[in-house]
């Protein structure tokens, strides 16, 4: 998420209570988990597995629970619960406001864009010219809806992310990140019935231009998918994934997080991606290998039964 406008690290110290070790006159631009952080932008780490990640990330400011020393040129915001200053500065800048109707009032919509009723429509979020979003259709605050989108019904743009910070240490291990990315679904996409699109935990989930999406599909927090994807139904995508251009995954494939599916590729159906995958091939099997491989494979397990009899039989 980027701040309205810059924000003093000294003025984000004093929000979240911490002590400041090196640049104490930077200006923090967002707030960033690190995956996706970049110049400017405040993160946090509260495990000393991922210091020197957080560390050497492009983050600018580091919310952090051990004192180090700060990097050139970077920030750490000394706390002892980086994940409770985290959260304080989210809920400040991204305020949880109830709805008042089924459309918002801050809303904007494009000329020519037909809403269907019992759609409900978040608020700040901005949809295009000649879109159709169907009855039951829920689109959350702060999404963006690009020109001629369809949404067919019961679809969900903006659901919570599925990202929590885990402790064992505590009587509730899992507490909720709270979201401050956005959902961006560009020109000419259609997306089908009851399907889910993940809002990014601080960025944003990215549907590309021209995309093409059959029912019940869900795509995870903060992924991207490129132009001119084709996805059949029952398709699930984790969070963090990529999807370059032109990706077709037919129905039920299961995508794993933080990796990249290449321009061009073809997934078979029921299959499991669970590492990157090259560009321009096609793919089969759980785990993915090269199609015809796979199926070559297949035919020689039908004739196991045929070739152990032949073997006995001797």
């Amino acid at each position: 998420m980027q701040f309205p406008s810059p924000v003093a690290v000294q003025w984000i110290a004093d929000l979240i209570g911490a002590t400041i070790i090196g640049n104490q006159s930077g200006m923090a631009t967002g707030i960033n988990e690190i995956h996706k952080v970049g110049h400017g932008d405040l993160v946090f780490v509260d495990h000393p597995k991922y210091y020197e990640k957080c560390m050497n990330s492009d983050a600018t400011f580091i919310i952090i629970n051990k004192a180090l020393d700060a990097p050139n040129g970077k920030a750490l915001l000394v706390v002892d619960n980086p994940f409770e200053a985290y959260c304080k500065i989210v809920e400040h800048f991204r305020p949880f406001v109830p709805p008042v109707g089924m459309i918002s009032n801050t809303a904007v919509i494009g000329e020519n864009t037909t809403i269907y009723p019992n759609a409900c429509i978040g608020n700040h979020v901005s949809i295009g010219s000649h879109c159709i979003i169907y009855p039951n259709v829920t689109i959350m605050d702060h999404c963006i809806i690009g020109d001629h989108v369809v949404i067919q019904a019961g679809t969900v743009i903006g659901s919570n992310s599925f990202y929590y910070n885990c402790k064992k240490d505590r009587e509730v291990w899992y507490k909720k990140m709270p979201d401050c990315g956005r959902v961006l679904i560009e020109d000419f996409v259609e997306i089908g019935a009851n399907c889910t699109i993940d809002r990014g935990v601080s960025h944003d989930t990215i549907i590309g231009k021209g995309t093409k999406m059959d029912n019940m599909i869900h795509i995870g927090h903060d992924t991207v998918v490129g132009k001119n994807c084709l996805m059949a139904a029952q398709v699930a995508i984790a969070g963090v994934a990529t999807l370059e251009d032109g990706v077709t995954l037919w129905g039920q494939v299961g995508v794993s997080k933080t990796l990249t599916i290449g321009a061009n590729a073809v997934v078979f159906a029921q299959s499991g991606v669970g590492g990157d995958l090259e560009g321009n091939k096609v793919y089969f099997g759980s785990p993915v290998q090269d199609a015809k491989t796979k199926q070559r494979e297949l035919v020689w397990v039908k004739r196991i039964p045929e070739i152990w009899e032949k073997v006995m039989g001797k």
